[in-house]
């Protein structure tokens, strides 16, 4: 018999009055009369052509096709009942989306989302790569994590500080053993350096390093952030880089930062319609979100082990308008 003419309800009531072997059990097990489950059962006897209990008075018995179809059902509707247990016994998966630039969701968000996985992994976070500005209302993302050189708000949206830029200089260790020593920061200028779409942040960098400027006209550009921190990871030459957004690299030695001059640049922000109605999802990813950071700042600020190359120190100066 093709499944979709399967006599299901009859199956049914067959099934809970062959197991209590009354039909007004069964009638009072399924909210059914008893001449119901009788039809039914009739029914059911009809379609295969044989009886399946032998009524006596006042009771009835299985007869041996009976009680073989009664046990395959028995065992079915009990794995059907355990499996739909775990399903409504198991939480709804919900879906999040947040919109992220792409050097930050490579950089810093990519290596640590199976953190927040772990913590909850009914929320599938999916990670929408776009370096605009999000319009919330036409788009299906509930958060965004923007970059910002001078802004600290937008127009119909609300802003969260997540953390200051900065950017430094920052080497693969295959590059600098490979290349001339490191005594200063003008021993940099013997190297490759990477630029994005200006050259303003070798130009400060440098002048916040006490180097003249001018050595710094020279070198690769990338249209974007994370391809100049690719490229230095290659080994292709020395790109500036914020070194919390790249913290996973220098974690893992993919770069190193040979010295400690940073330069302030902006801020990164969490950025929602209204913080005050996010769904649960975002408001547990939020959270998340700030915790994370605030742990890799505490970290920053513990004492550090002395460099083993000279290294320098030098102010702050005013934020460029690019970024990593």
């Amino acid at each position: 018999m093709k499944r979709g003419r399967l006599p299901l309800t009859a199956l049914r009531s067959f099934e809970a009055a062959g197991r209590h072997l009354s039909f007004s059990r069964a009638a009072e097990e399924l909210f059914v009369s008893q001449a119901a489950i009788s039809r039914q059962v009739r029914e059911l006897e009809e379609t295969i052509g044989r009886p399946l209990f032998t009524r006596l008075h006042r009771k009835v018995e299985l007869t041996e096709i009976g009680r073989r179809l009664l046990a395959q059902l028995t065992r079915s509707f009990d794995e059907i009942d355990q499996r739909l247990s775990e399903v409504l016994a198991s939480p709804a998966q919900s879906v999040l989306k947040v919109s992220v630039e792409p050097f930050f969701a490579s950089g810093w968000l990519l290596p640590r989302l199976v953190r927040f996985r772990e913590q909850r992994p009914d929320i599938d976070v999916v990670v929408d790569v776009n370096g605009r500005l999000v319009e919330f209302r036409n788009h299906d993302a509930e958060l965004a994590i923007r970059f910002g050189a001078k802004t600290t708000s937008w127009p119909r949206v609300q802003a969260e500080h997540l953390f200051a830029g900065t950017y430094t200089a920052l080497v693969s260790p295959a590059l600098l053993s490979a290349g001339p020593p490191l005594s200063g920061p003008a021993d940099l200028l013997r190297y490759t350096l990477l630029h994005d779409e200006g050259r303003d942040g070798w130009v400060q960098w440098l002048n916040a390093a006490g180097v003249p400027a001018g050595a710094a006209e020279r070198g690769p550009m990338f249209p974007d952030g994370a391809l100049g921190i690719q490229a230095g990871i290659l080994g292709q030459g020395v790109v500036l880089g914020d070194s919390v957004v790249n913290s996973e690299a220098i974690r893992l030695g993919q770069l190193v930062q040979p010295f400690d001059i940073e330069v302030e640049y902006g801020a990164y922000f969490l950025i929602a319609p209204d913080f005050g109605k996010l769904s649960e999802p975002a408001g547990a990813f939020a959270a998340w979100l700030h915790s994370e950071i605030a742990t890799q700042l505490d970290e920053r600020l513990r004492p550090k082990q002395p460099r083993p190359r000279a290294s320098s120190r030098s102010g702050r100066s005013r934020p460029p308008q690019r970024r990593r």
